[in-house]
């Protein structure tokens, strides 16, 4: 009997380790600290891209940017921030957010991608479907459109969004951006226009798939020509997964496009992996600060705290 007991207990031990040591491996929100890091910035703000419900790469990136500014005025989510728009995942992220809300700046915008539109036991979203992932999307957000613009200290940030997906009339990956939303797009752009100063604008997929052959989104070229007239516009992008890097910011198109890198997994190419790449448990983003018209994007490594580039962009 004695014996008995002893496994018993050193089985209940065993399994109490386990269990804490699982626990304690999972990121949870840091502290919140009353130290303030120096920032003179006129406004200071990140980017991230592609959660898809990954609740520990989420919380560990909401610890590392809280480290690096707590005092910063936004941050993005530039969509697929859920894998699936189903309405367990948005309460997974609602429930994260909240428990972080002393950690989180001010403001947070939410913007859409193609996984909001995801349910994988529908193979292809009626109508009546695709408008309910909308409605989803549009209660999160606490928009009243998949595209909203809001200021942020006297800085426009604007926001597009697909208005169709993986429906019988569009693929999972495009986005389709109507003419409605790009008349108000070019209404915005103008809107206390001040040349020279930085105007931020944010869609989820790129004009650019690979190449300018394969757009990930339906108007790419519309897009290209608006944004064409206001070289002060800095256009973010995620979607693609692909690795965080300088070559990540492309000036001079003439507008600024600026790829934000992916919370959930990066892809790598490989040519000795299925489909010439492998997935990377990387967590990257970006942080910027502004001065009057001059924006410095910085490229960060969040699961390894480092950072991997700053690059300066000027449009005096």
């Amino acid at each position: 009997m004695k014996k008995i007991k002893i496994v018993i207990f050193t089985i209940i031990i065993i399994f109490v380790s386990v269990m804490s040591s699982i626990y304690i491996s999972k990121p949870r929100p840091i502290a919140k600290t009353t130290a303030t890091v120096k920032s003179n910035a006129d406004l200071a703000f990140a980017v991230i891209g592609d959660v898809h419900e990954n609740i520990d790469n989420f919380q560990e990136t909401i610890n590392d940017l809280y480290t690096i500014n707590p005092s910063m005025d936004a941050l993005v989510l530039n969509g697929d921030t859920m894998d699936q728009g189903l309405d367990k995942q948005y309460d997974s992220v609602k429930n994260t957010l909240s428990k972080n809300k002393d950690l989180l700046p001010k403001t947070t915008i939410k913007n859409i991608g193609n996984h909001e539109f995801f349910d994988y036991d529908i193979e292809v979203n009626s109508s009546e479907q695709v408008q309910a992932f909308i409605n989803r999307y549009l209660e999160f957000s606490g928009e009243e459109k998949v595209y909203h613009d809001t200021w942020v200290n006297n800085y426009h940030f604007i926001s597009l969004g697909s208005e169709d997906g993986n429906s019988e009339t569009l693929d999972s990956i495009t986005a389709f951006i109507s003419d409605e939303q790009l008349n108000w797009f070019k209404e915005k752009l103008a809107e206390n226009y001040q040349k020279g100063k930085p105007i931020f604008v944010f869609l989820h997929q790129p004009l650019d798939y690979g190449n300018r052959n394969m757009p990930a989104v339906k108007q790419s070229k519309q897009i290209r020509e608006i944004l064409s007239k206001y070289p002060e516009a800095v256009l973010f992008s995620s979607h693609t997964h692909r690795d965080l890097a300088e070559s990540s910011v492309v000036v001079d198109q003439p507008f600024t496009m600026i790829h934000t890198g992916t919370i959930h997994y990066t892809l790598i190419p490989d040519a000795n992996s299925k489909g010439g790449r492998r997935r990377e448990s990387y967590i990257k983003g970006l942080y910027i600060e502004i001065n009057g018209n001059n924006v410095v994007v910085k490229g960060r490594n969040i699961k390894e705290k480092q950072w991997i580039f700053t690059k300066e962009i000027s449009k005096e």
